[in-house]
């Protein structure tokens, strides 16, 4: 579940210590809220999918060759992290600075990874395998807390039900495993995007 892909080059190096930094303000501000962190985290999980998409699809069109899938499943990853998204706002309720650092947020990574795509997008899928990394750390501590009865098992919005297909009555357990397991998904896509770039 924790796989870790070793960093073997320095663009790898690079892309770590990006996602560790990272980290940091998340920790500081969010501490062990995991619902408001995972309303941020998904703000900014959903950019790379989008950015890595609109630019791959640019490219095919440009090149006027096959993405061999890539579009697909970039877009896919970012609609799936957007659902994250949706699912928290409605169980976390986030605050009104919460959704002032989400516009900061989500317009700084933008920008910045799609400057960064255009230069290297091994870099930016191993950013984002990173980031996925970090995802699933934070999914399985939130899923601690749950457990030994820190944080409310609370029933799940009904769209989490349609969209994870989990069963009626669902609680917050089974969504976190859910969306852990979605993470585990495109940490893996990422990390092998960015293994096939030369």
């Amino acid at each position: 579940m924790t796989v870790h892909h070793v960093p073997k080059t320095i663009s790898d190096y690079i892309a770590l210590a990006v996602v560790k930094a990272m980290r940091v303000p998340a920790d500081l501000f969010f501490a062990r809220r995991y619902g408001h962190r995972a309303i941020v985290l998904e703000t900014v999980a959903a950019v790379p999918g989008m950015v890595g998409g609109v630019l791959q699809h640019l490219k095919s069109l440009r090149t006027m060759q096959t993405d061999q899938g890539k579009i697909r499943a970039l877009l896919d990853e970012a609609e799936n992290e957007r659902m994250h998204l949706m699912t928290f706002v409605l169980i976390a309720k986030p605050t009104w600075l919460e959704r002032v650092l989400v516009l900061f947020v989500q317009g700084l990574m933008f920008n910045l990874y799609f400057l960064l795509y255009l230069i290297t997008p091994k870099t930016c899928h191993r950013i984002a395998g990173y980031l996925e990394e970090e995802a699933i750390i934070s999914y399985t501590e939130y899923l601690t807390e749950i457990d030994n009865g820190s944080i409310q098992n609370v029933s799940v919005p009904p769209c989490a039900i349609d969209y994870w297909h989990l069963p009626p009555g669902a609680a917050l357990h089974d969504l976190v495993v859910a969306i852990r397991e979605d993470e585990v998904r495109h940490r893996d896509v990422n990390h092998a995007f960015a293994d096939s770039m030369a």
